[in-house]
């Protein structure tokens, strides 16, 4: 009789197990199907004055370098975090396959995060979440890593446009966007700054985070109030101390603005080569300026990936095209720019789903 009643419960436990994964991925994959179709309704429903596809005379070879330059991006972000873990981690511990799996996935997700969160607030929280999951590093540095990697994306892209509003500035005729996109550069600038108080005032970094603690308690969000903050005075410290290692490493600041940089710069180049392939007749520097300005001038809307704005404002740039042409040039490019991430984030969900499968599989043969 005992044991009976004891193998129901388990029973009815693995076949909730069972049918839970099978549901959240299915849910997962549609809830990614519904922002991408949403997303191309809102931005591309209006499409009666787009050429039919087969009357479109597209010169592909030039979608080549367009893609090249996304990949060589994406080469670059992963990279810059490969290298961060390096210096991060002991000589003996540090395992390039496994840092090039962890950057990869890190960035990806990141950009998936971005991409459909509001204001793309979703990118870091994760890839802290992910990199303390998966990367070996202590929590501080895993915290460190991403928020570095974001500041100093920022600031690569900063320089670009501050060189292009002072340099290429002569090469585009509209006075509005400009300004609108220096207002977008104190944007940019924004994060860095609390990064850098954070990292160099963290005792009044502590304090503002326990008085937001605090509130939380009282309104019954935060249960264990005291672990909570002294949780919270390790990590941060900790956290200080990683942003700190990362500048004082020699070159490693500098290394990792470089390859922000050249990853802004790839990606502010993508449009010119959409642009070629879809037959319009632009010279690289102002659709390069104007990208950049465009890029600059959307960051402070607050929609996952932009959508809405971008469309709006990168007509300037597609403008160049017959009227025919603007809707598939768009879409090729939105592709480049927004839909690839969203559509890796599941993919590399499977493989990670895939994996824990394996290692679970291999761990009870083990047993």
């Amino acid at each position: 009789m005992t044991d009976s009643l004891n193998k129901k419960p388990i029973h009815k436990t693995v076949t909730k197990k069972t049918w839970r994964k099978p549901v959240l991925i299915v849910t997962f994959v549609l809830i990614n199907i519904i922002v991408i179709a949403a997303t191309a309704i809102a931005e591309f429903g209006n499409s009666e004055n787009a050429a039919e596809l087969s009357e479109v005379r597209l010169r592909w070879w030039f979608l080549l370098p367009a893609a090249l330059c996304f990949f060589f991006a994406l080469t670059a972000e992963i990279h810059k975090y490969i290298m961060m873990m390096r210096e991060m981690s002991s000589k003996e511990s540090f395992d390039y396959k496994k840092s090039v799996k962890v950057a990869r996935r890190t960035v990806l997700l990141g950009k998936y995060y971005d991409n459909i969160t509001p204001a793309a607030v979703g990118g870091q929280p994760f890839q802290i979440y992910y990199m303390r999951k998966n990367s070996g590093l202590p929590n501080g540095a895993s915290t460190a890593i991403p928020i570095f990697g974001m500041i100093s994306g920022q600031i690569g892209f900063m320089i670009i446009a501050t060189a292009c509003f002072l340099v290429g500035s002569f090469t585009i005729n509209n006075a509005p966007l400009i300004a609108t996109a220096c207002f977008g550069l104190l944007f940019y600038g924004f994060w860095p700054v609390v990064v850098m108080i954070a990292t160099f005032l963290p005792k009044a970094t502590t304090e503002l985070i326990v008085l937001f603690v605090k509130l939380l308690a009282k309104i019954k969000i935060v249960k264990d109030q005291k672990k909570t903050i002294e949780k919270i005075g390790v990590e941060v410290g900790e956290y200080a101390k990683s942003i700190k290692l990362i500048l004082k490493k020699k070159g490693l600041f500098a290394k990792t603005i470089l390859l922000s940089v050249v990853f802004n710069s790839l990606v502010a180049a993508i449009p010119f080569f959409v642009l070629t392939a879809f037959g319009g007749d632009v010279d690289f520097l102002p659709c390069f300026v104007t990208t950049v300005a465009v890029t600059s001038a959307v960051y402070f809307v607050p929609t996952p990936g932009n959508s809405g704005a971008a469309e709006g404002t990168f007509f300037m740039v597609f403008s160049a095209l017959s009227t025919g042409y603007i809707f598939w040039a768009m879409l090729v490019w939105r592709f480049f720019s927004y839909y690839i991430y969203i559509i890796m984030g599941p993919i590399i969900y499977y493989f990670m789903h895939r994996e824990k499968k394996l290692e679970q599989k291999n761990a009870t043969k083990k047993a």
